[in-house]
């Protein structure tokens, strides 16, 4: 007897199932606590939903889909200055989005399945979960332009053919910078062994230049408290990403701090008893991923704040025993002279207009902001 499959989709994480936090134990960014800061801080032009899918009526699998509304927010930050052709094909073809996966987050947050289900079944089932989600804001009046699934590594990348996604064209963006910690490393001063002379020559040279700066472990109500100074650190960072696709609202880290609690780390980096940097960390079972952080672009160059929040992530990571500290895409240069290594990073999507569809590619990679740098090997 064929086995009874079919999948629910939810808009709040209160109403899916009890056992979803079980299947959810191995990535916490796809348990109900994180769901619920997307529910409650999900940037303004995007709609999440969490689908669950069912091996007769047992839940066997659970995902994150995300609708983004592309058209509300300056994608393409080098060209704001004036009318721009690629942002007015970007908008006018491919605004509205639809996306198995997290666009906050670099890595495969997309979906979990049981033992009790086949990769091929649940894929199956997450496409025809696709499907229904596209007929249900087209009946809201939204034409979906754009389907996709990401973030996967070479390893992790299934087989979507079989699973009947056709006329998907697979993707390839930034990397993700992958930190790796070795087993012999107990505290900071084994990395700094380990690093060649020209890289332990930075490492202190960074140091003394934050002197005077107190770094602080923020709780949530002082997180509250530095709430429109946090905002303005953090647009200053992300106003100079080269291609954006959200802005978070500004209560977000705070409702992260609320409904996480000691697994979302914010720390503060205080000048004379002003804020002028903060970073955010996640724990994520053995992997710790970074997260949204922001700097004061007056003092980042004299006190070089970036890489010292990079080496205190990494002193943390040790001391702490995680395996693996992701540090997602962006700036690739700098977070390779601390050690990360570049993880290729795929994905699948899919132009809703069959014609537009056959020219994915090319219009991929005229879109996908070109970003060079050059890896660094800091290790002897």
């Amino acid at each position: 007897m064929e086995p009874k499959l079919y999948f629910k989709i939810y808009t709040r994480s209160e109403t899916s199932p009890a056992e979803w936090d079980t299947l959810a134990q191995s990535n916490i960014f796809l348990s109900r606590n994180y769901l619920s800061v997307l529910e409650k801080s999900a940037p303004e032009n995007m709609e999440c939903h969490f689908i669950g899918l069912f091996k007769n009526d047992t839940l066997c699998g659970i995902a994150l889909a995300q609708y983004i509304n592309l058209s509300r927010v300056n994608t393409f930050v080098e060209e704001k200055q004036s009318f721009s052709l690629k942002e007015y094909l970007f908008k006018r073809f491919t605004s509205q989005t639809l996306v198995i996966g997290n666009n906050t987050l670099t890595g495969q947050n997309a979906y979990l399945f049981s033992d009790a289900t086949t990769e091929i079944e649940g894929l199956q089932l997450l496409e025809q979960a696709l499907t229904a989600l596209k007929k249900q804001y087209k009946r809201k009046g939204i034409r979906i332009n754009l389907l996709a699934i990401k973030d996967f590594n070479t390893a992790e990348l299934p087989n979507f053919k079989a699973a009947g996604f056709k006329g998907y064209y697979t993707f390839c963006t930034q990397p993700n910078m992958i930190f790796t910690i070795r087993e012999n490393w107990n505290s900071i001063d084994d990395y700094l062994a380990d690093l060649s002379t020209k890289y332990r020559t930075q490492y202190n040279r960074a140091r003394k230049k934050a002197d005077g700066i107190e770094k602080k472990k923020l709780s949530e109500t002082e997180i509250h408290q530095n709430r429109e100074r946090i905002y303005q650190l953090y647009l200053t960072v992300a106003g100079n990403a080269s291609f954006n696709t959200f802005h978070l609202p500004e209560n977000h880290f705070e409702v992260f701090k609320q409904q996480l609690d000691s697994d979302f780390l914010f720390y503060g980096y205080f000048l004379d008893d002003e804020l002028i940097g903060f970073n955010t960390l996640i724990k994520n079972g053995p992997d710790m991923d970074t997260y949204f952080l922001g700097y004061d672009a007056t003092l980042q160059k004299e006190k070089m704040l970036y890489l010292n929040m990079l080496y205190d992530m990494v002193s943390y990571a040790i001391k702490k025993k995680f395996k693996h500290i992701i540090f997602a895409r962006s700036a690739m240069e700098i977070k390779s002279s601390v050690g990360a290594v570049a993880e290729e990073v795929y994905g699948i999507i899919k132009h809703t207009n069959p014609i537009i569809n056959l020219f994915t590619g090319r219009l991929f990679t005229y879109f996908d902001p070109i970003i060079s740098w050059k890896p660094r090997s800091p290790f002897k």
